[in-house]
């Protein structure tokens, strides 16, 4: 299903992380258009409702008023200047999340030709963590993973070793 399909390692890990964290079939809102990772969830049992490439920094509509059993966002957060505003808006009370991690052998990634595909933030983990936090959300589970490429060099040869991605199970903390 997903062996064949890019970037096949990272949908791997993710896939088995959801389906660790939240059994099927679950309501799921998935933060960005509709993607090849959100056609995966729907074929593994989970119901995904997807928003509507609204700029999550300016309108929260879409996660404060969901139905959704948990909110998913895979890679998205790095792409808001203000991530805190989503996560403190969200209604439902569990959230699936996953950040590329700050390489410090490497920039922040910034698209040439795409205005809207670069990152604002490349978190380290305690930073992701203490966001989460801070938008009263308490994390219960997480995970790291390396993302080694097909080159060679110094920084290929880093990348089999240093954590890229970066994915946590949290829910909303209790007032």
């Amino acid at each position: 299903m997903y062996e064949n399909s890019f970037p096949s390692k990272r949908y791997k890990k993710t896939i088995e992380f959801l389906e660790s964290s939240l059994p099927q079939p679950a309501k799921i809102l998935d933060l960005g258009v509709e993607n090849p990772f959100s056609k995966i969830m729907k074929e593994r049992g989970y119901e995904v409702t997807n928003t509507q490439g609204e700029d999550l920094d300016l309108d929260t509509t879409a996660v404060a008023q969901t139905d959704a059993d948990v909110v998913t966002a895979f890679e998205i957060f790095e792409h808001l200047i203000a991530p805190y505003n989503t996560l403190k808006a969200i209604k439902s009370d569990k959230l699936i999340a996953s950040v590329p991690l700050r390489l410090w052998f490497s920039r922040a990634y910034r698209s040439k030709t795409d205005i809207w595909d670069r990152h604002y933030h490349e978190f380290e983990d305690w930073q992701f963590d203490w966001l989460l936090e801070k938008a009263g959300w308490e994390i219960k589970k997480r995970d790291k993973w390396t993302n080694p490429v097909k080159k060679i060099g110094i920084r290929p040869l880093l990348r089999y070793f240093t954590p890229r991605y970066y994915i946590v199970y949290a829910e909303r903390k209790k007032s």
